[in-house]
């Protein structure tokens, strides 16, 4: 099997779809932000205030490089892995690409009991949403799959995916 890897803008499902996928197909999920924070010894957002988005970025390419090349992973990745043409490289050697999307209220009703979101400190997240959505979309849409998220269960999610990965193995 080609390893999932899920990306998508925050609060598409990436974490919840992860987890249903690789408890449904047997394989280890790898949280990409998890791995960073447990290599970092921070959190993604003491990251973000301590250094600076590059510095994330840096340390993001790093844990795609080291586990795109593992198999039978299920990978989570953060919202801005797109932002790089050799972390989707690395990705896609071992892996099908599958894009979460939601729409910008969805993302905001998900997203707005976490503190979690260093990009979405700021006054109006909505629009910072809708902007950095409208910057990412050329990213995401070079996707192999691309699943819309609104209204669909987690279940409903990983049985899309699961269903469209066995029509592009034929």
């Amino acid at each position: 099997m080609k390893n999932i890897v899920l990306s998508g803008f925050m609060g598409t499902g990436k974490t919840v779809i992860g987890r249903k996928l690789a408890g449904r197909l047997g394989v280890r999920l790898v949280e990409l932000d998890a791995e960073i924070e447990k290599a970092e010894g921070m959190t993604i957002k003491e990251i973000f205030s301590r250094f600076d988005e590059p510095y994330f970025r840096d340390r993001e390419t790093a844990m795609v490089k080291k586990f795109a090349i593992q198999d039978n992973v299920v990978i989570s990745t953060g919202g801005g892995v797109v932002l790089r043409e050799e972390n989707m490289k690395a990705l896609r050697e071992k892996g099908v690409i599958v894009c979460l999307k939601a729409t910008p209220e969805t993302i905001l009703k998900r997203t707005s009991t976490s503190g979690k979101r260093p990009l979405l400190n700021v006054d109006d997240p909505l629009k910072k949403i809708r902007d950095i959505l409208d910057y990412r979309q050329p990213f995401y849409e070079k996707a192999d799959i691309i699943i819309e998220t609104d209204s669909l269960s987690p279940t409903e999610i990983a049985d899309e995916i699961i269903r469209k990965m066995k029509e592009l193995s034929g």
